[in-house]
């Protein structure tokens, strides 16, 4: 797989792998039913669509030339100086390829003003929470609405330094 920005093109194929590793991962902790209501929402064509150009941020993916196996959408924040992680999935069957790591790494690539990425994860999510750890990431607290205002989804927040090669 390689990493590269996302396009108009890659929108309905973003949003398949969106809800399928949606269902995959959180059916079983909210329900099919919760499940598709927030990947309608959150996952949208028209939210997709609006994240390919919102100022200050980067939507990846990662291809083989076939197929779309992984997706990350990060903005900046802190007039810079921290990335924020909105999204970060990989499908499914391409979990455990290294496919994460390559899009946190151009990610964070890709705000040459940052100096730390900070994330919110489901802590029953034990695959997400294992991946950041093993990436380098520490809790530094919690958020009762995790991906929108209102969302009621709690969520702790890592965060990890980000170190630039001399």
């Amino acid at each position: 797989m390689f990493v590269r920005t996302a396009s108009s093109r890659d929108i309905e194929a973003v949003r398949a792998l969106l809800v399928e590793t949606w269902h995959d991962t959180y059916d079983a902790i909210y329900g099919p039913e919760r499940v598709t209501a927030i990947t309608d929402d959150w996952h949208s064509i028209p939210s997709l669509e609006a994240r390919l150009v919102r100022p200050n941020s980067e939507f990846l993916v990662a291809d083989d030339g076939e197929r779309i196996g992984g997706m990350a959408f990060a903005s900046a924040a802190d007039e810079g100086k921290t990335v924020m992680l909105h999204q970060l999935y990989v499908k499914p069957d391409c979990q455990g390829r290294g496919i994460g790591g390559l899009l946190l790494d151009e990610i964070e690539s890709c705000f040459p003003d940052a100096d730390k990425v900070r994330l919110e994860v489901e802590e029953a999510n034990a695959k997400a929470v294992a991946f950041y750890v093993a990436q380098g990431f520490a809790k530094v607290g919690m958020t009762a609405n995790c991906g929108s205002s209102n969302s009621e989804i709690p969520a702790a927040i890592y965060e990890r330094p980000i170190v630039w090669a001399d």
